[in-house]
């Protein structure tokens, strides 16, 4: 990971692959059997391709342009997502989409090697983008609750609480009840003020957090909510086209309101660790000194369409920019695989404040 980036040329598998385990200097092969990936578009690698009237998807061109293959996967990317890369670093397979082994029997293998859940469109609400995807909640209490029991069938009971407390869970969740807000914000603001909305999702989230532990949870990677506010999407609303203060003001919210709930579930909890990512710190300083940090672009979109390809997501549609790997924008709101690799290498072996109180190598090897 790191500085590793694909050319603009096109993609060559093997490189790739080498180049993503050489930079990642320190990956801890065979740290933890199977990744459990619950989230949103940030996460998913597949699973609202199988959601037949969901609008929220990237199974299309450009998406995937610099993906082994070539070929849209459903990934929110020009390539690999985060989720890909950590698994590459731990040495064990990206796990696939729930609902492309869903048929599988309960005593299937598949699950032991990882599932990932994540939905693009998801919030911590089920009201967030309803319809459209697979709520959080459902993610948990339907699909991934379903998992745990096939694991308990196949392993027995102690044997799955065993395989789940090595495994390493990944959460990736809120940006899209804020985006929401925000693009509904002359009905939301007669509801309920801002800080009123993350108290809510702040409790929401405290509840999930806590169900996931009842299920076997006991290693999480919790991703933090970025500054939605500089994504090209909001920015495009803002008629200066600067970040979004507002947006930007929700994120460090419910940031903040995570982190409070980790440590408290980890003081309650002592078989609980955790680490958090602070994404918003982490992408703000790079937005801030772009070229410090290996971008040339960090305001446009590299595909789309509009004033800086922010006016709608990539689509067959839309230009997309060569050198992928100046920018930190793929979409209105995702980041180009260049960009996850710089934030995964930080999340991977770096230290506080931008990863704590682990980092993902210290959490598995724990």
């Amino acid at each position: 990971m790191g500085s590793c980036t694909l050319s603009s040329g096109g993609v060559c598998v093997v490189v790739v692959l080498l180049c993503l385990a050489a930079c990642c200097l320190t990956c801890a092969r065979g740290a933890v059997p199977a990744i459990y990936v619950l989230g949103d578009s940030q996460a998913d690698v597949g699973n609202n391709n199988y959601l037949l009237h969901s609008l929220l998807k990237a199974n299309f061109p450009h998406n995937g342009i610099d993906y082994p293959g070539g070929k849209p996967t459903g990934r929110f990317s020009n390539g690999y997502n985060f989720v890909d890369l950590i698994a590459i670093s731990l040495g064990v397979p990206s796990p696939p989409p729930y609902l492309s082994i869903r048929s599988k029997p309960m005593n299937s293998s598949v699950y032991l090697k990882g599932v990932n859940f994540a939905s693009g469109g998801a919030g911590v609400s089920n009201l967030t983008n309803l319809a459209q995807c697979i709520s959080f909640d459902e993610q948990i209490d339907g699909d991934y609750h379903r998992v745990h029991e096939a694991l308990g069938k196949q392993l027995g009971i102690p044997g799955a609480k065993a395989h789940l407390a090595k495994s390493l869970f990944v959460v990736a969740i809120g940006g899209n009840d804020i985006i929401n807000d925000l693009l509904l914000s002359p009905v939301s603001e007669l509801l309920r003020s801002r800080d009123e909305i993350v108290s809510n999702l702040e409790n929401t989230l405290k509840r999930q957090l806590q169900t996931l532990y009842d299920l076997g949870m006991r290693r999480l990677f919790f991703v933090g909510i970025a500054p939605l506010g500089c994504c090209p999407l909001i920015r495009e609303l803002n008629p200066t086209k600067e970040c979004d203060a507002q947006a930007n003001y929700m994120a460090t919210r419910l940031n903040d309101a995570a982190v409070v709930l980790l440590r408290d579930m980890s003081e309650t909890h002592p078989d609980f660790t955790y680490s958090f990512f602070d994404t918003y710190t982490a992408v703000l300083q790079s937005i801030r000194d772009p070229e410090a940090h290996g971008y040339k672009e960090v305001k446009a979109a590299c595909c789309g369409l509009g004033d800086n390809n922010a006016m709608f997501l990539c689509s067959p549609a839309s230009v997309y920019c060569d050198n992928r790997t100046s920018y930190m924008f793929w979409d209105v709101v995702h980041p180009t695989q260049a960009a996850v690799e710089k934030l995964m290498k930080i999340a991977f072996d770096g230290s506080a404040p931008l990863v704590s109180p682990k980092n993902i190598k210290q959490l598995t090897e724990s």
